[in-house]
């Protein structure tokens, strides 16, 4: 803390005096007023926290490009086919059948996403989100490798097109595109799999033309953002931002200025005693990847990504003053030095989420691995045979969700009588089958024009599952 005379509330009192204008949040920080793109050069960033990013970035860069290759039982670890309606999460098959299990696991995830940023803000997003991954610790890396720091950064924009300049942007395009290239590459692994991927490049483009169209328009979009849209994407078009208008209070972690401690602004050269920590060098502004200067307070930019926190305690070992200036806190923590409190909210988020995982772990175990439909085969009515007995033609519709061919028996459960198949029911791994069979019932069995039959579904011996159908007969 600084050696002055002002006590914490007085300068809780002065800061909100002097943030009193808040007119810079009326508009983004990346776009003018005339509505021209602001362009952001952030100084290179470095420090602990960056090194913690860039080791935390190398895992998933490593897991992302290795997933596809990671199979079980022939079949990839995650799969995400939209066209064939076919998902795969941890080696279990999702088909449409289960839409209702990815339901709840969406809304946990959503439950997850909420508690996460009550309790610690937008950490995801400097830390996790692929976006920020990608831009700041793949092609800004490059683009650094490429055209230098921020202030050569400047200096290359602003010099005329000579030959210097021609190289570095043909270069840079180029490098961009290419990694842009790999990166759609593996994004369509992850829909239609990296197998059939290898197949539909080896057939060529005029024979897999949607596929390499989809693979063009991915790489353009990829290319678009990292080269030239980069943190709008964050600031405009990703709604997670805007959620946290409404999620965050002030017992929420995220990256914060203690004003306390750095209220008054003052240089290093000003002596007076009561200036505050902040020596205003703008360090944690030149380094933000979105453009805004952390001082003003929790932003709709700020993804978290904790460059400014790492430059302003650079900048603390420089004047020998504590670091933690800029740190990760809440706004209770540095106004009324509180600590972080389990509140109601964080409780009652908690309790739903934990409710929602258990509701998810019990659908997941007791998902059946084959979904049956029975219905009557439309347009047909009883038959009357021989011995004073009644058939019925019913259609069965099956699907496998396993990764082995199954065969299965048919058998009536709440009544004597007779099923005959029309062909056998062997079903596919992975896939529909379907086919027909008749029930045959003696006419003193029923009891009313409509009686409920159950048909028992068996595998090995095995009652896989039991379903009700209508049988027709006579009026009484």
């Amino acid at each position: 803390m600084p050696n002055n005379s002002i006590n914490d509330s007085e300068s809780i009192a002065n800061y909100k005096k002097d943030a009193l204008d808040q007119t810079f949040r009326d508009a983004v920080g990346t776009i003018s007023k005339e509505g021209n793109r602001n362009y952001v050069i952030p100084q290179k960033p470095k420090g602990r926290l960056y090194n913690l990013r860039s080791y935390f970035s190398y895992f998933y860069l490593i897991l992302f490009f290795t997933l596809p290759f990671i199979k079980v039982e022939g079949e990839p670890v995650f799969l995400f086919n939209v066209l064939e309606r076919k998902f795969i999460f941890f080696s279990k098959i999702f088909w449409p059948q289960d839409f209702f299990i990815f339901a709840i696991g969406l809304l946990t995830f959503i439950v997850f996403v909420i508690l996460f940023t009550v309790a610690f803000g937008r950490i995801f997003c400097g830390w996790a989100c692929p976006q920020t991954i990608f831009m700041e610790m793949v092609f800004r890396k490059i683009e650094y490798f490429i055209d230098g720091d921020a202030n050569q950064q400047k200096k290359l924009k602003a010099m005329p097109w000579n030959t210097e300049k021609i190289v570095k942007r043909v270069i840079k395009i180029f490098a961009f595109f290419s990694l842009s290239f790999l990166i759609a590459n593996f994004f369509l692994g992850y829909i239609i799999g990296i197998d059939e991927l290898w197949v539909h490049i080896q057939e060529g483009i005029f024979v897999e033309f949607g596929t390499f169209s989809a693979l063009v328009i991915f790489t353009l979009v990829f290319f678009f953002v990292y080269y030239w849209f980069r943190e709008q994407a964050c600031i405009i078009v990703c709604p997670y931002g805007r959620l946290q208008g409404v999620l965050l209070d002030r017992n929420s972690i995220l990256v914060a200025y203690d004003y306390v401690r750095g209220e008054p602004r003052g240089k290093l050269s000003d002596k007076t005693n009561d200036k505050g920590d902040c020596v205003n060098c703008y360090a944690c502004v030149r380094v933000c990847p979105t453009g805004i200067d952390i001082r003003n307070g929790t932003q709709l930019e700020c993804v978290n990504c904790t460059a400014c926190i790492d430059a302003c305690d650079e900048i603390m070992d420089h004047v020998n003053k504590p670091k933690g200036l800029i740190r990760y806190a809440s706004e209770n923590g540095i106004a009324l030095k509180e600590q972080m409190t389990y509140t109601w909210r964080l409780k009652l988020y908690t309790l739903v989420l934990s409710l929602l995982l258990i509701f998810l772990g019990v659908l997941l175990v007791t998902r059946a691995d084959v979904a049956a439909r029975i219905m009557r085969t439309p347009g047909q009515t009883y038959q009357l045979l021989a011995d004073d007995k009644i058939s019925n033609l019913y259609n069965i519709k099956l699907v496998n969700k396993t990764r082995k061919n199954i065969h299965l028996d048919l058998k009536l459960e709440n009544m004597k009588g007779e099923i005959k198949q029309v062909g056998v029911v062997d079903v596919p791994k992975e896939s529909y089958f379907q086919t027909s069979f008749f029930i045959t019932l003696k006419n003193e069995q029923l009891k009313a024009r409509k009686t409920k039959v159950k048909v028992g579904i068996y595998e090995n011996g095995k009652r896989m599952d039991v379903l009700t159908a209508i049988f027709l007969g006579p009026s009484i």
